[in-house]
């Protein structure tokens, strides 16, 4: 078991950290300073700390040396963003910004603990990390193999790249691993997510700003463009930077310098920009909501994320991926997917993708109790079942029926391609309530008996008479 030492100076901040890490079975002291975590405990006893940037007394950073070789995780708001890229160069793991998302928080706790552990003994195994398990990018089907030909092709170049794709389809993934794989792999690559930074400040977080520069500026600071010079920078969801920041974006792109705000001379920066979003940025840019010029200096190479529901098998290699991490992670025992299950996540549509697939299978995992995971477990809605897939099982079993039908001398109908949705559930329904329970329904449809009776409700299918 894991141990880790929280220093951090609000109460609430520090009891929900602490009580959500001990959910995830890691033994968790806590201290409000830097000083009281000093007296109290010897910090190189821990094998995380997670602290906050700025506590009364010493700050935050003076533990990544007074911890050494503990790994030190940095919490900052984005207030302060630029100062935690700074504590990464003193010396810190990672950071990650105030306020957290629980998931984020225990997949880079994950990433520091197997970091630390692969660096004290990297040869003990040849499994992947947890971290390393949620950090790479998978696929056997077309569509991501021509992908990964063209991250490749990209990765090799210094072009600007932008990523297309819904929400969660692993667009940073996917820029990791053009980092990763070019001349710039062994310096930084700093993500920033446009949409989670206040307008107010995002011009003075990407590209820094001199003292007295507006209200609260009380020193020179540079952005995190500039930290990433020599490396790559990545903007999630650049669809949401305002205006007067996509102005100054665009002199970067253009040429290769950045102005602080409130600076009068430029400085040189060589940053590798990689860009995504899942928003149409050509419409965006003929509604005046995104500049038009700054588009096309954007759209250099496009790479277009596959959602999950086009993957075909790849989402159940995936999911097995997720429910070995999460069995891992849980300290669960060994569970498998039904037959049953596995029919519904190829036939569900998968609107939150890959994200939505990993959340699935945790949640699944947890209320698992005993060695199977079924439909029922994953709680997806019924009302995202892919139409192709309802009507393939549709038509395999009247197929079944017809060729039942024919060995008994009777005459089965002939399968219609004009209907909907709503039209395959309800012959489905009305087909095999004769020869099944509503459990049994519910089960082969994917979906639960609450699902199936409100499915009912909506479309009037009576249920047959009880005998």
């Amino acid at each position: 078991m894991s141990r880790i030492l929280i220093v951090e100076d609000e109460s609430i901040i520090r009891s929900a950290l602490k009580r959500l890490l001990e959910k995830h079975a890691y033994e968790v002291c806590d201290a409000a300073s830097v000083t009281e975590a000093t007296e109290r405990f010897q910090p190189t006893d821990f094998d995380l700390i997670i602290t906050d940037l700025r506590l009364p007394g010493a700050p935050g950073t003076d533990l990544i040396d007074l911890a050494r070789p503990v790994p030190v995780l940095i919490m900052t708001s984005y207030a302060s963003l630029r100062s935690a890229v700074d504590a990464m160069k003193l010396g810190a793991v990672d950071y990650i910004a105030k306020p957290f998302d629980h998931d984020e928080m225990l997949a880079t706790v994950a990433n520091a603990l197997d970091r630390n552990a692969t660096a004290a003994a990297p040869d003990k195994t040849s499994k992947p990390s947890l971290a390393e398990e949620q950090t790479e990018i998978i696929g056997q089907c077309r569509p991501m193999q021509e992908l990964f030909k063209r991250i490749g092709k990209v990765a090799r170049t210094d072009a600007t790249v932008l990523i297309l794709g819904e929400s969660g389809t692993g667009k940073e993934l996917a820029a990791r691993a053009i980092h990763e794989q070019s001349d710039r792999a062994g310096r930084v690559m700093i993500s920033v997510n446009c949409a989670a930074i206040p307008d107010t400040l995002i011009e003075s977080e990407l590209f820094g700003h001199e003292k007295g520069a507006f209200t609260g500026a009380n020193a020179s600071r540079s952005g995190l463009i500039e930290s990433a010079d020599g490396g790559t920078l990545f903007l999630d969801e650049i669809g949401e930077l305002p205006l007067e920041a996509q102005a100054r974006l665009l002199r970067f792109l253009q040429e290769g310098e950045i102005r602080r705000v409130g600076a009068v001379q430029p400085r040189r920066v060589n940053v590798r920009l990689i860009a995504a979003t899942h928003r149409d940025l050509k419409n965006l840019a003929k509604s005046g909501d995104f500049r038009e010029d700054l588009y096309y200096r954007l759209y250099v190479m496009e790479l277009r994320m596959p959602p999950l529901r086009e993957r075909g098998e790849d989402i159940i290699e995936l999911a097995q991926r997720f429910l070995d991490h999460s069995t891992r992670k849980l300290d669960a025992g060994p569970l498998s997917f039904s037959p049953q299950a596995r029919e519904v996540m190829l036939s569900y549509a998968w609107p939150g993708n890959v994200r939505e697939l990993e959340n699935a299978i945790e949640r699944a995992v947890i209320l698992a109790d005993g060695e199977s995971i079924t439909p029922e477990l994953l709680g997806l809605d019924m009302d995202h079942i892919s139409l192709s897939s309802l009507e393939s099982s549709y038509e395999q079993n009247l197929t079944a029926s017809e060729a039942q039908h024919a060995a008994t001398g009777t005459h089965g109908r002939i399968p219609r391609t004009d209907l909907s949705l709503d039209d395959y559930f309800q012959r489905f329904v009305l087909d095999n309530q004769e020869q099944m329970s509503e459990t049994e329904l519910a089960r082969t449809l994917g979906v639960s008996r609450k699902c199936l009776w409100e499915r009912r409700q909506k479309l009037g299918i009576p249920r047959r008479p009880r005998k």
